[in-house]
């Protein structure tokens, strides 16, 4: 970071206490410069000096017996030692410390801050909504905190540091992906049990049950997003989420759920028959889909371009389109040949990692999910499958390659279930 602001300034604030019992959880830049998890604290990082400083509000005593051990301004060693932040100030020193600065460039996010369940286009539609709500006139915390900065330090120049986060963060190092590995695992588990657990009769959301008591298991946060557990018509809506609707023989099940581990996540998307069992399209489209998203994790490696993948992969397929007799179902497998969607969003801290890594080569490390999508607008047919993967110089890594993907295994393991 102190090599990308050139001699400048940065400052980073950690997330509010929050307003409820709901337990904190820290913002997702805050947390990947310094790994400090208190409320109300902010990070300086100076280029120019190579140090960086943290500012913690002062303990409270009263609510340090009540909840337990505070980190404060004392605990500078105990920071350096685990953080690597030179050095620990009260809260109360972060604006005369501003006011120093005279006219140096201070870096500052300008992008709201991503907390627990948010990413980047969550809290743009959020944004929006406030903006069109003549009784709201919210800003986010991130334009409160350059509007602040500006009032403390007028001479300062204030740059964008978003961009620069954006970018780090897109390539991940081998402790994230150590993080991440385990987070796929547990995606998988999940969609595994709710595999097994599927009976028609039964509603959406109790196949979410057994994956938050394998999150809540491992140590995580909960889930990283709302589940996605859509079932026949549902399945239509990307997004679905009220999961209140009853499974019924004959109709598909779409599962979408990851954890919050570590403030970090994976993205996992898998389909199965509610009564265990293809029936004749089912098993033609999901086939093909499946088909497709395997030769594109072939293709897949250092130094290749996106476009390039799915050129390639379309080439490879498109054989196979012809296959379909019905004429919507083969328009939809020559649509989904032409999509640029299949090799999707980059996935980190947030489910939707945030900025732009199809415009340049991929670069090992770089985490992204694989979800071809087979849409039929007349038939409001939906049918994806989608893994996590990260890049590495001979292909990828599938990090959740581990839950039933194959029209047999996924038959098996609901066989094995009943």
């Amino acid at each position: 970071m102190m090599e990308e602001i050139d001699g400048g300034l940065a400052l980073i604030a950690g997330a509010p206490e929050v307003a409820g019992f709901e337990p904190f959880r820290q913002n997702n830049d805050f947390y990947y410069l310094c790994g400090v998890e208190v409320p109300h604290a902010y990070l300086l990082i100076d280029a120019e000096r190579g140090a960086s400083t943290l500012y913690v509000a002062e303990v409270d005593a009263k609510h340090e017996e009540t909840d337990g051990p505070q980190l404060g301004p004392s605990d500078a060693d105990f920071v350096r030692a685990r953080a690597g932040v030179e050095a620990t100030k009260s809260l109360s020193a972060l604006v005369e410390g501003l006011k120093t600065q005279g006219e140096r460039r201070i870096w500052l996010p300008h992008a709201a801050q991503e907390g627990r369940m948010v990413c980047q286009d969550t809290l743009r539609h959020r944004q929006k909504a406030a903006a069109s709500d003549p009784m709201d006139g919210r800003v986010s915390d991130a334009a409160r905190l350059i509007e602040r900065v500006k009032q403390v330090a007028p001479g300062a120049e204030a740059r964008d540091l978003s961009p620069i986060l954006q970018r780090m963060r897109l390539i991940k190092s081998p402790a994230e992906i150590a993080i991440m590995r385990k987070a796929g695992r547990l995606s998988a588990r999940a969609a595994e049990a709710a595999m097994n657990g599927t009976r028609a009769g039964i509603f959406e959301y109790e196949l979410g049950a057994p994956a938050e008591a394998i999150f809540a298991d491992a140590g995580a946060k909960g889930g990283s997003y709302r589940p996605i557990i859509a079932s026949g018509k549902n399945i239509w809506m990307m997004h679905y989420w009220r999961n209140n609707s009853k499974l019924r023989d004959g109709e598909m099940v779409l599962f979408d759920y990851a954890p919050d581990l570590g403030n970090y996540t994976s993205d996992i998307g898998r389909m199965w028959p509610v009564i265990g069992k293809f029936s004749a399209e089912q098993r033609e489209v999901y086939g093909f889909v499946v088909e497709y998203h395997k030769v594109l994790l072939s293709l897949i490696r250092a130094g290749r371009m996106a476009e390039d993948v799915l050129r390639e992969g379309a080439e490879r397929m498109r054989p196979g389109v012809a296959r379909f007799k019905n004429d919507l179902l083969r328009e939809g497998a020559a649509k989904l040949l032409e999509s640029k969607r299949p090799l999707s969003h980059g996935v980190g801290m947030t489910v939707h990692e945030a900025g732009n890594w199809k415009e340049r080569p991929m670069e090992e490390g770089l985490v992204f999910a694989v979800d071809p999508e087979f849409v039929v607008p007349e038939l409001k047919m939906y049918v994806r499958c989608e893994d996590t993967v990260v890049v590495t110089a001979q292909g990828c890594e599938n990090l959740t390659h581990a839950a039933p993907v194959e029209i047999e295994q996924i038959e098996n393991t609901m066989r094995a279930g009943e």
